[in-house]
């Protein structure tokens, strides 16, 4: 099967196209035909190892001293099962499913194996594949932080700093669901994409807005992690809770949250942002462009 493989921690050209072996499926783990993956920032970090400080130590251990322990990257996909471990009974052959595999890594092949209890659903009956795969990354993080934020108790006044973004996006879909008062920090072509999510209350932090604002809000969440919570200052009142995606709180994988995105999804309540889409083939622009800090929303990869 074709798969992109990472051999060592660099930029984007680390990245190329290879013949590697299929995969067979153990008594338990489903074969899926992966359909579409996606690039997200996280898939940036890993490929070039960009973390800071003590970080850096931690990340060697999970990923790889010198080098990815996992070549294959790519931490979501949405493709077709077919084939099924002996003990399988979850799935069946045809079942149209995404997931996201976290650490294991692995997506950006042709084909891959996981557990049937994995964090692996059917996907949503009115999503594309490639809609599908593009509301997992962002999605499941900004559920994860703004449930910390107890965004589901009582409607808040919300602050959404980066909204333009994979998770952004997903934070501003996921507060409008929760009837937030949502004001969102963005720029340039940010603003058109917030206006067509519904959001009224819109900063162009290009023009010097967002210092202007006050500290009127019950959530403040980074969406984006490049300032620190000094920046914040001015928003920040003694009752804010703030949340960022810069630090050591993680947004893990769980079924639950990829539950939650498919109801939401197939209610019409979350609507997938996709920027741009590439070929497998294509991964190392993709991932450049993706490094630009640019993308509005997602960057998907068909891979058949």
């Amino acid at each position: 099967m074709r798969a992109i493989v990472c051999e060592s921690y660099g930029p984007a050209e680390v990245l190329s196209l290879k013949e590697v072996a299929k995969p067979k499926p153990k008594a338990t783990e489903i074969l899926v035909k992966i359909k579409s993956t996606a690039v997200n920032s996280g898939d940036v970090r890993v490929r070039g190892f960009i973390v800071d400080g003590i970080q850096r130590i931690l990340m060697k251990l999970v990923l790889g001293s010198k080098k990815p322990r996992k070549p294959i990257l790519g931490l979501v996909f949405s493709g077709i099962v077919e084939e099924l471990g002996a003990n399988v009974k979850k799935f069946k052959v045809g079942d149209e499913v995404f997931g996201m595999t976290g650490f294991q890594f692995g997506c950006y092949a042709e084909y891959i194996c996981v557990k049937e209890h994995s964090v692996v659903c059917e996907r949503p009956s009115n999503a594309s594949f490639d809609e599908a795969v593009s509301i997992i990354f962002g999605g499941t993080s900004a559920y994860h932080f703004l449930k910390k934020a107890k965004i589901d108790q009582t409607p808040k006044k919300i602050l959404i700093y980066g909204a333009a973004g994979s998770v952004g996006v997903a934070g501003v879909q996921i507060a409008k669901y929760y009837d937030a008062d949502i004001t969102a920090v963005v720029s340039g072509k940010g603003i058109e994409l917030m206006e067509s999510l519904g959001v009224n209350k819109i900063v162009d932090y290009s023009k010097g807005e967002f210092q202007n604002l006050k500290a009127d809000y019950d959530i403040v969440f980074d969406a984006v992690g490049k300032i620190g919570k000094k920046d914040f200052s001015h928003v920040l009142n003694p009752n804010c809770i703030f949340k960022s995606v810069e630090g050591w709180d993680v947004a893990t994988e769980s079924l639950d949250k990829m539950l939650f995105l498919k109801k939401l999804f197939e209610e019409g309540k979350y609507k997938a942002v996709i920027d741009k889409i590439f070929k497998l083939e294509e991964i190392v622009d993709a991932h450049r462009y993706v490094q630009t800090g640019k993308k509005k929303g997602d960057v998907v990869i068909q891979v058949a």
